[in-house]
């Protein structure tokens, strides 16, 4: 069980603690390549732990919007997934920003966090005005007595793997691409929750997610998909936006019709995958116009799951569904 750190700076790690840094937004490609190196310390018989700011610089300091690639509880499921022991969300504000690259390294890393090993990608930066760096990681390491592993970029198609390559491929609508610097599929996670029914009413009923405001969006529309459940995969359609044939309110919704299902979902845990982009969100004249659409989108989408089976459903193995996290 994955023990999280959060809203404190007061806390000790015992065990002597092989370390990785970084922002972690999507938790694509590169940064597994860098969590590999702390998880084979673990082998070894190091704590595997995380260091990760709450909210990131990029958001604190108003570079970015708060529009993110992963949610807080999905990072956290992903990071136990992958075996990893304690996850430490440090808190970013005023007085912890203006911390000295030096004072960060001894007093958190080292005294409270009993860094043995610390791996970071070469454009590390931390302290105050970011100006710690990979030099000065490495040059205090022989005073302190740990080791450092600087990882170099992952690259895709000649361009490094970056939150911001994943994050454009994402606003493009680009669900193939996206799945490529990941490692998995780009997807929305939550308890299903009650709509208007209008699906049901029209014989096809779907799954309701209300997505969380720190999630990034793709393109409203409509998507090849598949949801995860209770240790099964099933292929479907999802329709992502606003719904302005029926829906008068400002309310984003994911939903997902899946083929010849009809069981009761309210209240489950789901996982929603997009898989590929189909069609934008339209408005049509009245609900028959946009029945008679859906049809078509789901006769289309059961091609597609038909045709690409071996592709989208089992390239990626499905992952473990329970988690559970020890927090203070």
């Amino acid at each position: 069980m994955m023990k999280i750190i959060h809203d404190t700076t007061e806390f000790q790690i015992e065990q002597k603690s092989a370390i990785a840094i970084g922002k972690f937004d999507g938790i694509h490609e590169g940064h597994r390549e860098l969590l590999c190196h702390v998880l084979e310390q673990k082998q070894r018989g190091m704590q595997a732990v995380v260091f990760t700011f709450h909210p990131s610089a990029a958001t604190f300091f108003g570079q970015v919007s708060g529009a993110e690639l992963t949610t807080r509880y999905e990072k956290r499921k992903l990071f136990q997934e992958m075996g990893i022991d304690v996850l430490v969300e440090f808190p970013l504000n005023k007085d912890t920003a203006a911390m000295s690259p030096e004072a960060f390294v001894k007093d958190i890393l080292v005294h409270q966090m009993n860094a043995g090993y610390i791996a970071a990608g070469a454009d590390l930066s931390f302290g105050y005005r970011g100006q710690g760096d990979k030099e000065l990681l490495i040059s205090l390491s022989m005073t302190y007595n740990y080791q450092v592993q600087i990882i170099d970029k992952v690259y895709f198609q000649e361009r490094e793997i970056s939150s911001t390559y994943v994050r454009e491929e994402v606003e493009k609508g680009n669900m193939e691409k996206t799945a490529r610097l990941l490692g998995r599929y780009y997807s929305f996670e939550g308890k299903v929750e009650e709509g208007n029914r209008l699906g049901r009413r029209m014989g096809m009923p779907t799954l309701n997610l209300y997505p969380n405001r720190e999630k990034l969006l793709p393109p409203w529309g409509v998507y090849f998909s598949r949801v995860r459940f209770e240790g099964g995969t099933y292929p479907g359609i999802t329709n992502i936006g606003r719904k302005p044939t029926v829906n008068a309110s400002d309310t984003i919704s994911v939903e997902t019709y899946l083929y010849d299902f009809d069981k009761d979902m309210y209240g489950k845990e789901i996982v929603t995958e997009l898989l590929q982009f189909k069609r934008p969100e339209q408005k049509f004249k009245d609900v028959q116009e946009l029945k008679k659409q859906m049809e078509k989108d789901i006769l289309e989408g059961q091609q597609f799951h038909v045709n690409c089976k071996e592709k989208y459903m089992e390239e990626f193995p499905d992952e473990k569904e329970a988690v559970r996290f020890d927090t203070f």
